[in-house]
């Protein structure tokens, strides 16, 4: 299996550029292993690097959409090429689109298993409201931002296991 097949797959389905910079920052930080140049030079520059706790646990591959239409067509291409996304974090607001509420019915119809947290500070609906249209359902998760890191990691980490 390679290292590409191994990470956890995540689709992140925002319409603000800076969340998904987020996502990647916390998700995929950086690992050790940079090429033997780069620290040579890094070294000669700023002197010796202070020891950093080398990231642990598993992997992530996090893929970005940043309208509901582009996030549903993303989890379609994905099933298509067999390498389906094991989480889909999902923005309740996405102006001018649709919102996440209408993007997940798409996207269930793609991929009815598919895994999604509906992640944002504003809400047009209700957990009640989306538990009464959806069902009560481990797929289903919701997280309000502002998000505590480890608790993205956390979750992401969880929801994500074979």
């Amino acid at each position: 299996m390679s290292e590409r097949e191994r990470k956890r797959r995540i689709l992140v389905i925002d319409d603000s550029a800076s969340i998904h910079q987020d996502f990647r920052r916390l998700l995929c930080p950086e690992r050790r292993g940079s090429p033997a140049e780069l620290a040579l030079l890094r070294t000669a520059l700023f002197g010796a690097a202070p020891a950093r706790a080398e990231p642990s646990g598993p992997e992530f591959e996090v893929d970005s959409a940043y309208q509901g239409q582009e996030g549903v067509a993303k989890v379609r291409e994905a099933m298509a090429a067999g390498r389906p996304y094991a989480l889909v974090f999902l923005d309740y607001r996405m102006p001018p689109g649709g919102n996440g509420v209408e993007t997940l019915r798409h996207l269930w119809t793609v991929h009815p298993s598919q895994r999604v947290v509906l992640c944002s500070a504003y809400s047009d609906y209700s957990w009640e409201e989306i538990v009464a249209e959806f069902g009560e359902t481990p797929l289903l998760h919701e997280l309000r931002k502002p998000v505590p890191s480890h608790e993205l990691r956390h979750l992401a980490l969880t929801l994500t296991e074979p």
